[in-house]
């Protein structure tokens, strides 16, 4: 174990601090949750770094990964022609994010769709709900749905539905903060086209971190808004509310409409989001000249680069080396108000450039990035949660910014366990 494995390994407990100090009731925090949390995260990610049978498993769930892309692409190209065409391949134009990595999302939404009309995903959810429920003895509702934020995006408060009304709000805490700090099963294609020309194995890893996400939101959650009552389905598994369709070709059918829906709403996101972070940077650089005019101060005053500071000890702290620490703290910052779109394609960037210099900087960006944990999620997730159970509208709104926080050290959380575990350099 090299000095950066141990960086990192300290850095769980500075950023286990830094929610300590926000905790709403430190008295009430749950040892168990925050032990057993990181003791899961930790198995999991020895099982994937270390163990052969677990690295073989994991090679093994990135090739099928890769070829399901493969396949999804084949829709895709009888559809844009060359536009669909990736770099690299002959009479490519170039990477296109509209026409090569987007709608990769319409197929998956379909896929996911179908495993849930045959049963698979039903039972996969199942058994992450048994364990954290056993094994973190948190409640069965809170418990499915950090299960099926997993694999789904807003829609897995659904499977909760009949228990959101009189859910505490320690439970609320860990529904909007699992949800922010997961990903959709629907997007990870997407990720790893952006990635998968500069990131050997990507796939693997996004699938690996989509896993160890669900304990670390569940562990932030708990510390900054820990249980004080008794929940309704404490200690019981539940099962999930769910509408099956009435055949396969129903549920493909809804499935691609819903992906259509997330490609729509994913442009629309990164349209008015990234043009309203350039209309601010403007006003930031006329900033910098009016300082270097009357104080003769160089500054470098952009959004980038104020969030890149605020997130650079963090960054250090999870083990990141010092000579990639400044561009990857910008990367990770830039996702809260810019969305992981922008930041993986910043990161795809930089690895293309020679900019980053070690491998381990790359893997532990790709886990801390792999989280809906910003701004514009917080809209949707608050938003989509309270037209579930609009009588809780002032929690949920409430709890918000604080799931927000939770869900970003979550990533970085998850950052910090993969770094223990890699050994490369």
């Amino acid at each position: 174990m090299g000095v950066y494995n141990l960086i990192s390994f300290f850095g769980i407990f500075f950023l286990l601090g830094v929610l300590f100090l926000f905790s709403k009731n430190r008295r009430r925090i749950s040892i168990k949750v925050v032990l057993w949390g990181v003791l899961l995260q930790a198995i999991f990610a020895f099982f994937v770094f270390f163990f052969t049978p677990g690295k073989k498993l994991f090679m093994l769930l990135n090739d099928m990964a890769m070829g399901t892309i493969e396949s999804s692409y084949e829709g895709i190209r009888f559809i844009f022609g060359r536009l669909a065409i990736p770099p690299g391949n002959q009479d490519s134009l170039g990477f296109i994010l509209a026409f090569q990595a987007l709608p990769t999302i319409i197929f998956f939404a379909a896929l996911m769709e179908l495993l849930y009309f045959v049963g698979i995903m039903d039972r996969i959810i199942h058994i992450f709900s048994k364990i954290f429920v056993k094994v973190l003895g948190i409640s069965g509702a809170e418990a499915l749905c950090a299960s099926a934020q997993i694999f789904l995006g807003i829609e897995s408060n659904l499977t909760v539905r009949p228990y959101l009304k009189e859910m505490t709000e320690s439970e609320l805490m860990v529904v909007l903060t699992t949800g922010m700090a997961t990903i959709a099963s629907s997007v990870l294609g997407f990720y790893v086209i952006i990635l998968s020309g500069t990131f050997p194995g990507i796939a693997g890893h996004l699938i690996s971190a989509s896993i160890l996400l669900a304990p670390a939101a569940i562990i932030t959650s708990k510390i900054l808004i820990p249980e004080t009552k008794v929940p309704l389905t404490m200690g019981k598994v539940v099962k999930p509310e769910y509408k099956r369709e009435g055949n396969a070709i129903e549920a493909i059918i809804n499935g691609s409409m819903a992906g259509v829906k997330m490609v729509v709403s994913i442009c629309a996101l990164l349209i008015s989001f990234i043009g309203l972070i350039s209309i601010l940077d403007s006003i930031l650089g006329f900033l910098s000249k009016g300082v270097y005019l009357f104080l003769k101060l160089d500054l470098d005053l952009s959004l980038k680069s104020i969030l890149g500071y605020l997130f650079y000890p963090f960054t250090v702290a999870i083990g990141v080396p010092i000579e990639d620490a400044s561009l990857i703290a910008k990367v990770i910052g830039e996702r809260i108000v810019a969305t992981e779109v922008k930041s993986y394609q910043e990161l795809a960037q930089l690895i293309r450039e020679g900019k980053i210099y070690h491998e381990r900087s790359a893997v532990i960006a790709t886990y801390v990035l792999c989280g809906f944990a910003h701004i514009p999620s917080l809209a949707i997730f608050v938003g989509g949660t309270a037209s579930i159970v609009p009588e809780r509208t002032k929690d949920i709104s409430i709890l918000g910014l604080w799931a927000l926080f939770a869900s970003n050290i979550a990533c970085l959380l998850t950052g910090a366990i993969a770094g223990i575990f890699f050994t490369k350099a």
